[in-house]
């Protein structure tokens, strides 16, 4: 047998290799058993695993094993902490190597363009900083076991209408500050064992072949060592895919592919290299899944839900409370709405676990209260006996102490495959809510849902839980809340706008004719919100808690490696334990491109003890600073006076403080194109521009001294001055100078 990869691919026919770029079937790799290459699984799998036991099916129609089902990314990301993300992602790694599965799909880690995506319950964050730390969070705790991650959807999935085929026309920068940014930090310090394409395009290629992003950017700008696989289905042109930088097509797609490959590499169109690229590569993750360690079965259930309920508590937001939560001992509760009985825990799709036990609010709730507790489940799914069952839940409302009223988004509202046209709860459960609080004041609204719905009603009712979707255990975990047993520290990591209308890609999103625009450029989520001073319902980063935090004064420092480390003393003012999601954003005033009015760089979840105080280190990378400049065409630290707002929210800042930052340095090539003002910018140039001009007489002379001509030439392209009359220099001149300048650079 071959003992190296070199000695694989000699041994390996054309037809052989060519094969091995795609599935055998809709889950795992071909082997050669001649040269003892084996078959691999992959598997979905982003908040549990989801292995199907039967014929296989992409949308989950078809069983699979049991497993446990952990909190979507959705509610995840509202922990704001990477320590839990990754002891969940070693529970999901553990669960996959028992079921023998060498790669999970996912994490999914795409921008909250827009609360309409679909599948904004598989997704992290609005901003690029959470996505990229939980994301990686999520990819260490899985790969620590030997089980491999597929870090998706790369890139620029951020919608579902159209998704096989629409482009995603994004500027440079946002391309890169919003959209990359969370992959890069992933891949540079992770390196997931797999990349997954998306099916869209970027600015009119599909990613699957885009050798800009597969090669030039993933591999090259970031060092990427993995494997790329293609999402399924995602690959147009099997030719084109390699040549770009994928290297394995998914699922099994026929041997036509397989002969087009064959036939490339004879003709010439494509080279043999690419070809043994894309086979080493799928080799090694072989030889990486055959290196796993063995974990002993069976899956310990009950360890793994208890984690689930844990991760669960910690995911939930406390929107709203005027003192109702938690539930005060021996209160009657009426529990109302059919999501307590039939709970909501998981979107619709490729990612549908068969879960191991499911809790309900109901049945948690009787629990605790025994019968203190009653039920009417307020509406159903379908919409049926909408009055019967409101009059009801009324009724039962008057008669307790409390209404703990749990409505949301049922399945068919939001999905993978369809993006919803609208933010808005069941016209039946507003009209319940109403309802239900004329009865009752005293409501908590639980509410459950894979994406941000308008609140119409938060004015009218005490308290609102955003409850997200929440996995097996959520119904436990949401009365562990509700009682107070767990202080609730979850915050939003997207904003709750008032309206559809106010949101940044309102007008840009679904796009049209193949085509979405993404006209808002970087301000996406809170960054549209703060820059537009519009109103919101709740912000990015809010999220209550069942005793005060008080915030000293902010410090900061730079240590060796321009890394700017933040440190604010926290003291926990109540009488109850809890923890604080200490955020801290940048602002630079005066910037020489468009910002935010502040950007969050980094956030660390800290407990603290009822009547305790503890200082809080939080380290802003200095890369995280930086924009991308068009002109370099890379990320550049801008120089200055920086300033640091540490709060509990993007509009809830506690203290400030400011720090110098030396920018990179920046050397632009200089052209005839370049202006006036760039010119004289030039360390080498410039001196030399102004000593010339200096010297001249009439309309050349006075250039430097008007200021209303100065302003005007700024950005005149110093090749078109030389034409205007009365200045006294010549193309040469220029030509010798710029060139002179570059030399130096």
């Amino acid at each position: 047998m071959p003992k190296t990869v070199q000695e694989l691919l000699d041994a390996l026919t054309v037809e052989e290799k060519a094969s091995l770029t795609s599935g055998a079937d809709f889950w795992t790799t071909k082997a050669i058993e001649r040269l003892g290459i084996s078959s691999v699984m992959l598997t979905d799998g982003p908040h549990g695993l989801r292995k199907q036991a039967g014929a296989a099916d992409h949308l989950g129609i078809n069983d699979s094993v049991p497993a446990t089902c952990f909190p979507p990314a959705v509610a995840l990301g509202s922990t704001f902490d990477a320590e839990l993300a990754e002891r969940m992602g070693q529970a999901i790694g553990t669960e996959a190597a028992i079921e023998d599965v060498a790669v999970v799909l996912g994490p999914g880690i795409n921008i909250k363009r827009s609360p309409l995506c679909g599948r904004n319950f598989e997704y992290v964050s609005e901003d690029p900083i959470v996505a990229g730390h939980i994301g990686a969070a999520l990819v260490r705790g899985i790969e620590s076991v030997g089980v491999g991650t597929s870090l998706k959807h790369f890139a620029a999935n951020n919608q579902e209408t159209d998704r096989m085929r629409v482009s995603a026309d994004i500027d440079p920068r946002p391309l890169h500050e919003i959209y990359l940014r969370a992959f890069e930090h992933i891949v540079t310090e992770t390196q997931p064992w797999t990349v997954m394409c998306s099916y869209n395009r970027i600015n009119g290629v599909y990613a699957s072949q885009d050798p800009w992003l597969l090669t030039d950017t993933l591999r090259t700008a970031w060092g990427f060592e993995g494997l790329v696989v293609s999402d399924w289905g995602a690959v147009s042109d099997r030719v084109a895919a390699l040549a770009a930088g994928l290297d394995l097509e998914m699922p099994y797609s026929g041997g036509a592919a397989d002969a087009a490959v064959v036939a490339a590499v004879a003709d010439g169109s494509l080279s043999s290299e690419a070809l043994d690229l894309a086979v080493t590569r799928i080799v090694q993750l072989v030889a990486k899944a055959a290196q796993r360690p063995a974990v002993a079965g069976p899956l310990d259930v009950d360890a793994h839900h208890a984690l689930a309920r844990e991760v669960a508590g910690r995911s939930i937001v406390l929107l709203k409370n005027d003192g109702l939560l938690p539930l005060a001992p021996d209160t009657s509760v009426a529990v109302i709405g059919e999501f307590a009985r039939s709970p909501r825990f998981q979107g619709g799709g490729s990612s549908h676990i068969n879960p191991t036990r499911v809790d309900s609010v109901l049945d948690a709730l009787v629990a605790v209260c025994g019968d203190r507790a009653r039920f009417a489940p307020g509406f159903a799914f379908d919409g049926s006996d909408g009055e019967t069952l409101r009059s009801e839940a009324v009724e039962l409302a008057a008669q307790q102490d409390v209404v703990v009223l749990c409505v949301g988004l049922p399945d068919a509202d939001e999905s993978e495959g369809f993006d919803r046209t609208h933010i808005n709860l069941p016209v039946g459960q507003l009209e319940l809510i109403d309802a239900v609080r004329k009865a009752n004041p005293n409501v908590v609204v639980v509410l459950s849902n894979g994406s941000v719905v308008a609140l119409p009603f938060r004015d009218h009712i005490p308290a609102i839980a955003e409850t997200w979707l929440l996995g097996q255990a959520g119904g436990s975990a949401t009365v562990d809340v509700l009682t107070g047993a767990v202080n609730p520290s979850g915050r939003l990591t997207e904003t709750i706008p008032l309206r559809l209308e106010d949101t940044a890609s309102y007008g840009n999103f679904p796009g049209a004719v193949g085509h979405v625009r993404y006209g808002e450029g970087i301000h996406v989520g809170y960054r549209w919100y703060d820059n537009r001073g519009f109103d919101v319902a709740y912000p990015f980063g809010h999220g209550l808690s069942y005793t005060e935090f008080s915030y000293g004064r902010a410090s900061v420092n730079t240590d060796a490696n321009g890394d700017l480390i933040v440190t604010v003393p926290l003291t926990n003012t109540g009488d109850r334990d809890g923890r604080e999601v200490v955020q801290v954003y940048t602002a630079l005033d005066n910037s020489v491109v468009e910002r935010a009015p502040r950007e969050l760089k980094a956030f660390a979840s800290v407990a603290v003890a009822a009547g305790q105080s503890r200082e809080a280190t939080i380290t802003v990378r200095r890369k995280d600073l930086a924009y991308w400049d068009v002109r370099a065409d890379a990320f550049v630290v801008e120089g200055g006076e920086y300033r640091l707002e540490v709060g509990a929210s993007s509009r809830d800042i506690r203290s400030t403080t400011t720090i110098a930052v030396t920018g990179d340095e920046l050397h632009l090539p200089l052209t005839m194109e370049s202006s006036f003002g760039e010119v004289l910018a030039h360390p080498v140039a410039g001196p030399v521009v102004q000593a010339s001009l200096e010297t001249l007489a009439g309309a050349g002379g006075g250039l430097l001294t008007d200021e209303a001509m100065s302003a005007l030439l700024g950005s005149f392209p110093i090749g078109r001055l030389i034409n205007f009359p009365g200045v006294d220099i010549e193309a040469g001149q220029i030509e010798a100078l710029i060139k002179m300048a570059n030399s130096t650079a």
